[in-house]
């Protein structure tokens, strides 16, 4: 579990696909604090474990899944990462809930950049649209941002210099691709929602008794 606040960014040293998915080598300094072989780290908000640790670097061993839902098929060296460590318990969850779990691809649009701080448009598959929510939270490239207008499939965030100086948000061009994920808050409320059960005791009268309507 991530909370969507970077810590830094890291270099990507090799990416080498194999028979079965890939290995990935990252070059960073501050998530390597305190890691062990078996941590979670997330990549552009893709939950991955080390299996490999070096001075300067972790490695990763990336699934086939993984290749194909995310903008890991298209990595290459020396690209520039997002990182996060897994939360602690005893941390500030400073972002919000990040599963480190892709749900789609987003297209990158556009940035505006305003007095004080950045607008960045981005497009989303129609299929993910009744996850998003105006003022909700979104997870782009692993890092937790708040939806600031959202039209159909189109979205707009809001980006704080320090955000986007400190991310890989600045190298975005127009037609990349990033890792979306959207909140799993929504995810179950669809799921409890949509049970046989639930059909049958969330009525008019049961909305009415409880003073929803």
């Amino acid at each position: 579990m991530f909370t969507g606040i970077i810590e830094e960014t890291g270099t990507v040293k090799s990416f080498s696909k194999k028979t079965n998915g890939a290995e990935i080598e990252i070059q960073c300094s501050t998530v390597l604090e305190d890691t062990k072989i078996g941590d979670s780290i997330a990549i552009n908000g893709v939950c991955q474990t080390v299996t490999k640790l070096t001075d300067n670097s972790f490695s990763a061993m990336v699934s086939d899944e993984t290749l194909n839902i995310t903008t890991f098929n298209k990595t290459k060296t020396g690209d520039t990462v997002n990182l996060e460590r897994a939360l602690t318990l005893n941390s500030r969850l400073g972002g919000h809930i990040v599963s480190g779990h892709i749900d789609c691809l987003g297209e990158f649009i556009s940035s505006e950049k305003l007095t004080d701080f950045y607008n960045l448009t981005f497009k989303i598959p129609k299929e993910e649209e009744r996850y998003v929510i105006y003022k909700g939270s979104i997870t782009i490239n692993g890092i937790s941002l708040t939806v600031a207008n959202i039209q159909g499939d189109i979205i707009k965030t809001a980006i704080i210099p320090h955000t986007f100086n400190n991310t890989n948000l600045k190298n975005l061009k127009t037609g990349d691709y990033v890792n979306i994920e959207t909140d799993i808050l929504g995810k179950y409320v669809e799921k409890i929602l949509s049970t046989k059960d639930n059909s049958k005791s969330i009525s008019m009268k049961f909305l009415e008794e409880n003073g929803f309507v």
